[in-house]
């Protein structure tokens, strides 16, 4: 694909994200994302044959810039605990409160809007969300393989109750967006982080 083609591609799903991030999928329509990159009909289908397929992309680079930011410097921490404290502290100040999308979490406004409107984009989302799940509760066995954590924790139930929190705190502060909302959820899950630690 030819330079420009590649820009305007780029250009369509980056105007795309913040779009669907404020309005949602359902409520966007061809002609919002036609204004914002200025493009003809024509010139959108050249490279995107359907408003699904430019939310797949979208959702593909939404991914990939929350990864980037949520995951930065964690591989440098040995400590399993402290690795999900930076996971923690990076989702909620570094992607949330760095308003990165216009709209706040990007998943979290596309997992409410497709719910029960489409299976399929839906599981998508959902997925996402399960696979941090289980990446939490790995680091949580690793601790408890480090002597770290008591040995009768249920892992799975509070890398929930960690996602739980962050979506709750992402969710108001998109409504509201006072910041004292995202660094409360830090201080409490880093307070209930070391209740989970065992003092040696």
């Amino acid at each position: 694909m030819r330079k420009k083609g590649v820009e305007t591609r780029r250009e369509i799903v980056t105007k795309s994200m913040d779009i669907f991030s404020i309005k949602g999928y359902f409520n966007t329509s061809i002609n919002d994302i036609l204004e914002a990159t200025q493009l003809t009909k024509g010139g959108l289908y050249g490279h995107y044959r359907s408003k699904e397929a430019i939310w797949d992309a979208a959702y593909e680079e939404a991914s990939k810039i929350w990864q980037e930011i949520v995951y930065k410097d964690l591989r440098d921490i040995e400590d399993p605990l402290k690795r999900i404290e930076r996971f923690i502290e990076n989702d909620m100040r570094n992607y949330l409160g760095a308003d990165v999308f216009p709209g706040g979490c990007f998943f979290l406004r596309m997992l409410v809007d497709l719910s029960g409107q489409s299976e399929e984009m839906n599981r998508k989302v959902w997925i996402g969300f399960e696979k941090t799940v289980d990446l939490l509760a790995s680091w949580l066995d690793e601790a408890k393989r480090k002597g770290l954590i008591r040995q009768d924790l249920n892992h799975k139930e509070i890398s929930n109750f960690i996602i739980i929190t962050l979506n709750g705190a992402a969710t108001l502060y998109a409504s509201s967006k006072d910041p004292s909302l995202w660094q409360c959820a830090i201080d409490q899950l880093r307070h209930y982080m070391d209740q989970l630690r065992l003092i040696n």
